[in-house]
Order: structure tokens, then sequence, then C-alpha cells
């Protein structure tokens, strides 16, 4: 299963030019060599009729390739079409980055899309060219390989941590997808690895440019004192994982590569935190498409320029991002922040060096003693958490976005404006207006466009499918006035503390 025929030349121009922009959306397979690569490979660009296209790695695993030495395919950024696609591929492929196939196997990932594992892997195999367990074995080779090149790992932790049930299979698959050994793989790299003994530093690809110092502002606004702690150029939390407790820290260096370290309880944790970290930093975006498509409109041109390489922060933790929102409901991020610092200081579990956000089960128990502020909102999140912890309400980045949504507006007290900023930030969808929110309307007046909400719904649209960017660059738009007391006309999730509504 390759492209359709009308994408082939626009595919066959970009890996003519070796054009970066491409890495990660699709690999080049050649049939005279049997290898697959990334489009900007500094190889001979192979002749037409040699050349099938696939959508994803596993694809051209699944049809006999496999992964060129010199480019090294899975070392390129994501795909950005997991998250501005919504179907039942693009959900199926967040949840095996974020490791369900290792917990659960194909059957728990297909309960949780609501298909059979039949019908799931006849539709991913149609779509993708690979049904799930060929996906996960590409994603369990991407994260090996990464970790070979960018750790001192033992071979043995390395299979552990990529999800391999044994050494074998993980070294089977590496010298099947890369034709070579994990010793010869991992004598391949270009530096060797600084990190601490146990500990793992990784330089996590992106495509560029990326606003970085926003990113680091944009959590250093929100973080909760014990939980998360940031600076200009370094964002590092604590958080609870399916095998224990793990910590982690993001940061970037003189060149502008972002670095990640991390520690976990199980060596399991780490592909799924990676992916955790990739999300949260928005970084399988394509910037290069999301800033050409906003400044195609004059009115944008100037924010494009002032901030290319926006990024939208995506959640480290579904549940306790839904909490967070509805905690910052109409009050400003400074008071949110407070009030989710003492929520956590409270009931938060106490680990080495920090503490976890609270589980829904705490919150349900006893948020009503710790909460503080009008009892309608009290009730709604202790009644929120409640049904998180009993899984009468579900919230996982393979959501169907629709389906989400309705679920949240169907809970008390949860409202347009929530339903859709978790939208935003749990699935990533890039096309997202929050026309409700105070400080995106401020934004907007502040750049000549309408501050109305349904005026400035209208106008949106043009931009589809990168509302979402829209929405952060009128968040960083919006003018810094003095604090006062929030009322009850709308929320807000701007960087600037002293005008914000909500936290997140």
């Amino acid at each position: 299963m390759s492209f359709p025929v009308i994408d082939f030349d626009e595919r066959y121009r970009a890996i003519s030019a070796r054009d970066t922009r491409f890495d990660g959306q699709f690999v080049t397979a050649v049939r005279t060599t049997r290898i697959y690569c990334r489009p900007s490979c500094p190889a001979r660009t192979p002749k037409p009729e040699n050349v099938t296209f696939y959508p994803t790695s596993a694809a051209a695993h699944e049809a006999g390739y496999r992964a060129c030495k010199r480019c090294l395919p899975e070392a390129a950024p994501g795909s950005p079409a997991w998250d501005l696609r919504s179907d039942v591929a693009a959900r199926a492929m967040r949840l095996i980055a974020s490791g369900v196939v290792e917990r659960e196997g194909v059957s728990g990932l297909a309960t949780r899309l609501g298909y059979s594992t039949r019908h799931l892997t006849r539709l991913l195999s149609g779509e993708l060219g690979a049904g799930p367990l060929a996906l996960a074995r590409a994603h369990r080779a991407h994260t090996a390989r990464m970790l070979l090149v960018g750790t001192d790992l033992a071979v043995s932790d390395v299979a552990f941590s990529a999800g391999f049930a044994s050494i074998r299979q993980c070294n089977d698959t590496i010298r099947e997808v890369f034709g070579l050994t994990p010793g010869e793989l991992r004598a391949r790299r270009r530096l060797a690895s600084t990190a601490a003994p146990g500990a793992i530093d990784l330089v996590l690809p992106h495509r560029g440019p990326l606003d970085a110092s926003g990113i680091f502002q944009w959590m250093s606004a929100r973080a909760v004192d014990g939980v998360e702690q940031a600076t200009a150029s370094s964002f590092s939390r604590h958080l609870r994982m399916s095998g224990g407790p793990a910590w982690f820290e993001v940061s970037q260096d003189a060149g502008e590569r972002l670095h990640l370290r991390a520690r976990v309880t199980q060596l399991g944790d780490l592909a799924p935190l990676v992916s955790t970290v990739r999300r949260l930093f928005d970084l399988d975006a394509d910037p290069l498409a999301i800033d050409q498509a906003l400044s195609a409109h004059a009115e944008l041109v100037p924010l494009v320029r002032r901030t290319p390489g926006m990024r939208v922060p995506g959640a480290a933790d579904p549940h306790e991002m839904l909490i967070r929102a509805m905690v910052g409901q109409q009050i400003t991020v400074v008071a949110a922040r407070k009030a989710l610092t003492a929520l956590t200081d409270a009931l938060g579990e106490r680990v080495d060096g920090g503490i976890l956000f609270p589980t829904m089960t705490a919150i349900a128990e006893r948020g009503a003693e710790v909460l503080r502020g009008p009892a309608a909102r009290i009730r709604a999140i202790v009644g929120a958490a409640g049904a998180l912890a009993d899984g009468s309400l579900r919230l996982t980045v393979g959501d169907d976005g629709v389906e989400q949504r309705a679920a949240l507006l169907a809970m008390p007290g949860i409202g347009p404006w929530t339903a859709d900023y978790v939208r935003m930030r749990v699935l990533g969808d890039p096309d997202v207006i929050l026309p409700g929110d105070v400080a995106l309307r401020a934004g907007a007046a502040a750049v000549g466009l309408p501050a109305e909400p349904r005026a400035l719904t209208a106008w949106a649209d043009r931009v589809s499918p990168w509302r979402s960017y829209l929405s952060a660059h009128l968040w960083r738009s919006a003018p810094v006035r003095p604090a006062r007391s929030a009322r009850a006309t709308g929320a807000t999730t701007s960087p600037l503390p002293a005008l914000s509504k909500e936290i997140s």
C-alpha cells in the first residue's frame, strides 16, 4: 500500500530536493535496494519507477524493506498527521505511542477504540499498510534505536525499556529493521552519552523553528510548586506512570537542541514518557506549514514574524489536565496556581525530590476539604474526579474528539470552554478556537481582529485547521493589564498572569 498516485509527484520532488520538512511524514522505499529512507536522505535520488512511498516505517517493514543505515529514518520527528487527523488510524497511533499495546495488548487497543481486534487490524492495514502489532513493533524499534545511540544503557535494559518481551526479540527486530546488531547500531552514534550513571539523557528531534522560550514561559506561569519547576530554558516535573513515579527535565542547550533527562521506576515506562514529553512540547508539529498558512492572512503576518514556530502545549496527564482547567475557571493564573499548589500539598503523594499530583480518588474523597471557592464549582471538580476514578468518565489521548467533548459537556460544571480547551491540550487538536476566552479576545482586539465571540469565530474559520495556533498567537498578543477580580464572563489561559482567569 502506498500513497495515492496524485501525491506521488509532490513527494518525489521532496526527496529530489532532500527537503527535511517532510522527514517523519512518509518514507521512501527503493525496490532495487530493498531499503527505505527519510525524504532528506543524502543518498542519490532513486529513479521514479523504483520508488514506493509509505505513510509509516511499519508499512515499509511489512513490505520487506529495511531502514537506511545512512539517514536512519526512525530518528526523524514524528508525523504531525496524528494530531491533525482525528480518525481511527490517528487515534490508534497516539495510543500505540503511549504504550497501550505493551500494557494491554492489541485487544486492549481495540477495546479503547471501540472495534474488534480483527476489524481494527483490517482498518489499520488498509489505511497505514500495517496492523497494530506491526505498528507497535516499529515503535519499539524506534525507541530501541533512540536509547542505543542516546544512552549508555545495557542492551538488556534497552530491550525492556523499548517494550520488548525479551532481549532476543529486541536483537532480532533491530537486525531485521536496521540490518545491524544493537552493538553495531550503538557504535555508529556520533557522540558518546554524557548522562550520569543511572540517568537518561536524550536529544529530542523536532522540526524548526521552535518557540522554546515561549513554551518555557507558559510552563513557568503555571508550574505547581513541588510538582513542577520551570526556568527560562528548562522545565521539569514529577508524574505518575503505570510502573510508578517518574521525573523528567527538558532543557535547551546553546545549540538550541532540546535535551530530555529522565528517571523512571520501571524501564517499560520510558517509551511512554518520551511520547508524553513530545506531546507536552508539541514536538511533532510542522511549524513551517503552520506559519505559512497563518501568514496567508495579512493581519497575522506580524504575529508569525514575531514568534515563528509557535507551539501549543499538550498535557502531561489527561485527568490532571481536566482538574487543572476546572480549578482555574474564572480566577487568575496566579490564584489558580496557588489553589492547585494547596490541593497538591494536601493530597499529593510525596516522592524523592517532590510531589505527585493527587490521584482522582484522593480528590474525589477529600477535595471538598481542601478546595476553596463557590460550592457549585467544588462539587463539579470533586464529581469529575470521582467519575474519572470509577471509570464512568474516560479521558485519554486516543479519544474521538467529538465524543470526548460530548462526554465532558454532560458533566455538571463543565462548559464549552473547558471541553474545548481540554480537547486542545489532551488530544493535541490543532483546530480549536475559544471565542469565550477573555485574554484571547483581548489579543484579537490588539491585533485588529474582531473581539466579539461570534465575529471572531467566523474570522477564525479562514485559518482552519490551525485555529489552535491562532489561539496561541492571540494569547501571546493580549496586553498586560493590572490584576483585578475575575468575573464570570469568560475564561482564559493567557500566559500573562494579570489578565488570566484560568490555568492549565
